[in-house]
């Protein structure tokens, strides 16, 4: 036998047929109005990240690691989600990597090198 759900039910809107907010009202505007600019403010910043990562690609870099290692290499790309970054040529105090990931876990910081 299944078990009766309680519905719950909105209140009638102001023009007597709808039920919920009122997309006119002032305070369903304001709160719209906050949250697309917060999300095209993201969408912008995220814009910019991604480009710098593309202009970013192949240029050497400095990476400053925990116990105050290190390390130069050219940097290659980064993840979606900035857990890891590739690398190549990694310049480490026991030799030269090929290709290698960095966690970020593990970056402190890192600067360009001018070529």
């Amino acid at each position: 036998m299944p078990i009766p759900v309680p519905v719950l039910r909105l209140p009638r809107g102001p023009d007597g047929c709808s039920r919920g907010f009122n997309p006119n009202s002032a305070r369903f505007r304001a709160l719209h109005g906050e949250q697309a600019a917060v999300q095209g403010a993201r969408a912008a910043l995220r814009l910019r990240y991604l480009r710098a990562l593309a202009a970013a690609r192949g240029r050497p870099a400095r990476f400053c690691l925990h116990a105050g290692v290190g390390v130069d290499a050219v940097f290659g790309a980064a993840d979606v989600d900035a857990v890891a970054f590739q690398v190549d040529a990694l310049q480490t105090p026991l030799g030269v990597q090929a290709a290698a990931l960095l966690r970020c876990t593990d970056v402190l910081a890192f600067s360009f090198l001018l070529a």
